[in-house]
């Protein structure tokens, strides 16, 4: 049996690479936090994998970074008025139970297959998770900005909406009234995975939208109050463990207090179906680029033999994947608020020249 501090808690040297880059990371999932209600773990998780901190030290990190950035995120979206205080509140607590049962998980992979083993369980995790949600919001959002249509309650949450089996709930602000069961499997399903992997905020989110009937603003929003909740939690948790580097979490959290502002904004100027059409983009290059580390993990554990070279390629290729992932989810929330601010500028100037 391994021994879970020896093969976990190995912190990587810091230099001013892995500094600056662990900032944008932090910056760029901010932004995407803001603007889309996960926690952004989807992006910081493997980004710190991808400088070789172990999966468990990564996930543990990036929770405790995610508490205060979500509260910003959320007293953001609130002035806003797309936060349901009462859905975030109930879904936390069941995300409560699913964290403490998710770390216990990740322990068991610790002791049974050591470091390599949590990063295989991380990476496949990962990989299977966003590509099935990814795919799922992708035909969605463009389903909805080919057709010009408004967003629409998914068929299931109609149907789950209609079935009344006490204690039913009314949340105001999401305009749903649900059986306070349905809302149980979407609250565990998130903290558990949050902790296993670090990415509830992408079963959340979906869960809110296509289980329950919220909209995708709304959901987005309230999804910050659960990550909040769940990351204060599971920091106290992981915290007594040894697995925090707090360095990592210094860094990571002075870039995402900046970026969640920046994408908060974002979502009072875009379409809603650019959300989904975010979150889906980014989940897809993310899961690309996490597959492209798994051999490594595999090679690590004997199960396949591999040379240092060819691990060598894929690791880089998992690293540019990872960039491209970055870049690609700031570029389209900075331009499609470019745009919808524009838009809006260019009615006013014209009718201030009309008069």
């Amino acid at each position: 049996m391994h021994d879970i501090a020896n093969e976990a808690v190995k912190f990587i040297d810091l230099n001013l690479f892995s500094v600056v880059f662990l900032f944008l990371v932090g910056f760029i999932g901010g932004l995407v936090s803001g603007f889309i209600g996960s926690g952004g773990a989807f992006v910081l998780t493997p980004g710190m994998m991808s400088l070789g901190v172990p999966g468990a030290v990564a996930v543990a990190s990036n929770m405790c970074h995610k508490f205060p950035k979500a509260l910003v995120g959320a007293y953001k979206r609130f002035k806003y008025g797309q936060v349901d205080l009462k859905l975030g509140l109930v879904l936390a607590a069941t995300a409560g139970a699913g964290v403490q049962v998710g770390i216990q998980i990740q322990h068991l992979v610790l002791e049974k297959w050591g470091q390599a083993g949590s990063d295989l369980y991380v990476s496949l995790s990962f990989v299977a998770v966003l590509i099935v949600v990814g795919i799922y919001v992708l035909r969605d959002a463009m389903d909805i900005s080919k057709s010009g249509r408004s967003e629409r309650v998914a068929l299931l949450a109609r149907k789950l909406q209609n079935i009344n089996i006490p204690p039913m709930i009314t949340f105001k602000t999401a305009n749903v009234r649900i059986s306070f069961w349905f809302t149980l499997p979407v609250g565990f399903a998130t903290g558990m995975l949050a902790a296993t992997i670090a990415v509830g905020g992408f079963i959340g989110v979906p869960g809110m939208i296509y289980v329950l009937g919220v909209s995708s603003l709304v959901a987005s929003a309230s999804e910050l109050v659960i990550a909040f909740v769940m990351g204060m939690g599971g920091s106290i948790n992981w915290a007594m463990h040894g697995m925090i580097d707090i360095r990592l979490v210094l860094i990571i959290l002075a870039g995402s207090l900046l970026g969640v502002q920046l994408g908060a904004i974002g979502t009072t100027y875009v379409k809603e179906y650019m959300i989904k059409l975010v979150m889906a983009s980014i989940m897809l290059i993310v899961a690309v680029s996490r597959g492209f580390a798994i051999p490594k993990y595999l090679n690590q554990l004997g199960l396949i033999s591999m040379s240092h070279g060819a691990v060598t390629v894929l690791d880089s290729i998992s690293f540019v994947l990872m960039c491209i992932a970055l870049l690609t989810g700031a570029a389209i929330i900075l331009a499609s608020m470019w745009k919808a601010k524009r838009s809006a500028y260019i009615p006013k100037t014209l009718s201030a020249e009309a008069r």
